[in-house]
């Protein structure tokens, strides 16, 4: 199975963090597009005036959130795509994000 990465066109711009983890995850492009279109959650990102989305995945064998950061120029209107990642179980409305170790220290690495 070949994974096809997203290309920047004029409504998102994905950074290579974001691909990385698209293609870590299994998370499709239109996954993403989804998830910022209809999603079950909102909340303030880690990193400065970022939005992280989220919405649940459940399946009956597997319970889970995808949680989409990223955030929006405002000149354009653009969406630039930070991060992705799958969250196992169920999150509470109003914590912190659940962003796994790993993912948070490469973000703060690129962004901070």
């Amino acid at each position: 199975m070949f994974f096809k990465f997203p290309k920047n066109d004029s409504k998102f711009a994905w950074t290579q963090h974001i691909k990385d983890k698209m293609l870590f995850y299994h998370i499709s492009e239109q996954k993403i597009k989804t998830v910022i279109k209809s999603h079950d959650r909102k909340e303030q990102g880690i990193a400065p005036n970022t939005l992280a989305v989220m919405k649940r995945n459940d399946t009956p064998k597997r319970k889970e959130e995808i949680w989409i950061m990223y955030q929006i120029q405002p000149k354009s209107a653009k969406y630039t795509m930070i991060s992705a990642w799958r969250y196992p179980g169920k999150s509470k409305a109003g914590k912190q994000i659940p962003i796994p170790d790993e993912i948070l220290a490469e973000i703060k690495k690129e962004w901070f």
